[in-house]
C-alpha cells in the first residue's frame, strides 16, 4: 500500500458524517476488486470519485498515483491507498481541478445515483483521463433515497444499466460495455459499466 503523503488539494466544509462501513458485501467487494486488478494498469495513475474509507483497489497491486475524492474528510483520511485526497461536493461544483489527460483509470462505485449533473461529471472525467483510459462505474440496488435522483429510484437494475450506459455514451466515451459482476442470489447484486476516453 503507498505511504506517501496525503494531501488535500481541494477543501470545502463536509456537513456529511463519516460512514466507516462497506456499503456492498464481501462478494460483491470481491468481485469489483478482480475486475479492477484487471481492467487498472500496475503503475497507473487512478482517479477514485465519489470514494470512501476503502476503495477496494487490490492490496497487492501498486499504482503511480491514487486520488481520492469525497464528501467527508475523516473517511477520505482512513483510506490507506489514498496518495492525495480533495474533498468536493459534485453536485455543486461538477468541475474537476485534476490536469487533462492525467489518469489512466477513473473509478465511481456506488455514487453514480447522486449525481445531479451526471453529464457534466462524467465530461469532466473523459478530459481527465488520457486517451484510452477508462472509466468503470458500479452500482449495486442499494442507495439512500433520500439522496439519489428521482430517476435513479424509478427505475430497476435493468433501467439503472440502460441509464449509465447513456449517460457514458452521451458524454462521448466509446466501447461502452456492461458486466454483471454479482447475480443478487447470494448476496449484493453488482454491475459494472466501462468507457473509454
Amino acid at each position: 500500500m503507498p505511504s506517501t503523503v496525503r494531501m488535500m488539494a481541494t477543501t470545502l466544509a463536509s456537513t456529511h458524517p463519516p460512514r466507516l462501513v462497506t456499503h456492498i458485501d464481501e462478494a460483491a467487494v470481491g468481485a469489483l476488486t478482480s475486475l479492477y486488478r484487471d481492467a487498472i494498469p500496475a503503475g497507473g495513475r487512478v482517479l477514485d470519485l465519489m470514494s470512501s474509507w476503502v476503495s477496494h483497489l487490490p492490496d497487492d497491486v501498486a499504482y503511480a498515483e491514487v486520488v481520492g475524492h469525497g464528501m467527508n474528510e475523516e473517511e477520505l483520511a482512513a483510506n490507506p491507498r489514498l496518495d492525495r485526497w480533495f474533498v468536493q461536493n459534485l453536485n455543486d461544483v461538477p468541475d474537476l481541478s485534476e490536469e487533462d489527460a492525467r489518469y489512466d483509470a477513473v473509478l465511481i462505485c456506488v455514487g453514480v445515483q447522486y449525481l445531479q449533473h451526471p453529464l457534466g461529471v462524467l465530461r469532466e472525467v473523459r478530459r481527465v483521463l488520457k486517451p484510452g483510459g477508462r472509466v468503470i462505474i458500479s452500482f449495486s440496488n442499494r442507495c439512500f433515497p433520500t439522496k439519489a435522483v428521482a430517476v435513479w429510484r424509478a427505475l430497476d437494475t435493468q433501467g439503472h444499466t440502460s441509464l449509465v450506459r447513456l449517460y457514458l455514451k452521451t458524454a462521448g466515451f466509446r466501447g461502452v460495455t456492461a458486466s454483471l459482476l454479482a447475480d443478487g442470489r447470494l448476496g449484493d447484486p453488482l454491475v459494472a459499466i466501462t468507457g473509454r476516453s
